[in-house]
């Protein structure tokens, strides 16, 4: 087996936590030769985990791509709006990249990022996590094979959960899309992806409804203050109390080990105190969404309805998806599918393995393909390919559109036909297809 050398920039949650275990199991597959990370305690965690020496460790992606091509691809796991600069300059150094979703908060960079990888004949694949998930695996199969007929409808739930929510979408890195992407690209954009794989079309029509209605200033409870802790009157009983949520122990909450690095009792306290995570969660300076749904028709007469919520108990997917000869009804948080087949009036309950790996071991299943695409020279049109993502990143931002122009509906034609690109030497792109 040959064995593939990777770098990576971003050693973060996604960067290291997620994707770096599968390396540590599976070391005759793969080594890590080199890291690009700003920050010093990441930074020096990660080298220390991989062995690196100091000529391997780099504070910026620029420094790592200005030197000499040090291995066969790149893990790019920086914060959205820094996809597009260190992947383009990646791919034209003649790197592999794997990078996390979403490809960019610009749907022009997202564009011509697919193009440079197919110029350059580079793998560029996209940490679209799920298609690698035994549940979405399975219905895309039943679908394959014919179970339910021809595909007609699908519902599709995001249930994000209530404090999941206000951990990421509130008071975290995502709760302003000046600083990151809106909720449907930084959230949603795996069920778009999702929709996208199942629908099998491009999509024809978008349209979106949805605000940010709760999670504002105007709704905070009288007593309260800016932050959880400033004496605010109503801190025991709020349901989004920083003290109560972060000063759990990290291996009973794992939000509690993101807001500060070592995630030690004192340096979590100090980030309550000094940071974000203490604001209350009606005093920050978000503007994402905390529910929105999208409505979609697909080039096949497949029609769509997606809804996303952060008011919901758990965190987790629901999917009824309606053929001509029978329906699925999924829940993925139990890994169970109910197939009914009209005919004959056959129930079916299908249990798919769940894990507790990183998204239902789709982290590792993405790691996996990555490699077995490289070894295998397999560069265009795999499963979680640029060319297989750009079209629903271009979904999403159309239903962004659709939002903010208060549910106007998008002809996703005319949509992709306005977005132009301009490439670093002035050539101009049009995206007609």
């Amino acid at each position: 087996m040959k064995k593939i050398k990777l770098a990576v920039i971003g050693a973060g949650a996604r960067g290291f936590l997620s994707y770096m275990p599968y390396v540590q199991r599976f070391p005759h597959e793969t080594e890590v030769v080199a890291v690009a990370e700003p920050n010093d305690e990441r930074r020096t965690r990660f080298a220390e985990a991989f062995n690196l020496t100091p000529e391997q460790i780099y504070s910026t992606w620029e420094d790592l791509l200005n030197g000499p091509k040090l291995c066969d691809a790149l893990l790019i796991c920086t914060q959205d709006q820094n996809h597009y600069l260190p992947t383009v300059a990646a791919l034209r150094k003649g790197y592999h990249v794997l990078l996390e979703k979403p490809m960019s908060n610009n749907p022009i960079e997202c564009i011509e990022m697919e193009r440079i990888a197919r110029e350059e004949r580079r793998l560029l694949s996209i940490c679209h996590v799920s298609r690698y998930i035994p549940f979405w695996k399975k219905i895309k199969q039943l679908i394959h094979e014919g179970f339910i007929g021809n595909l007609m409808s699908i519902q599709h739930n995001e249930n994000v959960g209530y404090l999941h929510y206000a951990h990421s979408f509130v008071r975290g890195n995502w709760r302003n899309d000046v600083h990151s992407s809106p909720m449907i690209l930084a959230k949603s954009c795996h069920d778009m992806d999702l929709i996208r794989w199942i629908a099998d079309a491009d999509c024809k029509r978008v349209s979106s409804f949805g605000s940010l209605g709760h999670f504002r200033v105007e709704n905070a409870p009288a007593g309260s203050t800016n932050r959880c802790t400033d004496g605010c009157e109503v801190e025991s009983t709020c349901p989004y109390s920083a003290l109560r949520f972060y000063m759990k122990d990290p291996t009973l909450n794992h939000f509690a080990a993101l807001i500060t690095d070592p995630p030690t009792e004192t340096n979590r306290m100090n980030a309550i105190l000094n940071g974000p995570y203490g604001k209350c969660v009606y005093r920050t300076d978000n503007n994402v969404v905390d529910h929105q749904t999208v409505n979609m028709e697909f080039e096949n007469g497949v029609t769509v309805i997606f809804s996303m919520c952060g008011f919901t108990r758990d965190i987790n997917r629901t999917i009824q998806i309606m053929g001509t000869k029978g329906e699925i009804r999924g829940d993925l948080l139990s890994g169970c599918i109910d197939l009914f087949e009209f005919s004959s009036g056959t129930q079916s309950i299908i249990h798919t393995p769940t894990s507790d790996g990183g998204h239902q071991g789709g982290d590792d299943g993405i790691m996996q393909q990555f490699l077995s695409d490289l070894r295998n020279e397999r560069y265009m049109n795999t499963l979680t390919s640029a060319e297989a993502s750009l079209e629903s990143h271009l979904m999403a931002f159309a239903a962004e559109e659709s939002r903010r122009r208060e549910g106007a509906v998008i002809d996703m034609k005319l949509f992709r036909q306005s977005l132009t690109t301009t490439s670093p030497n002035g050539t101009q792109h049009v995206q007609t297809s």
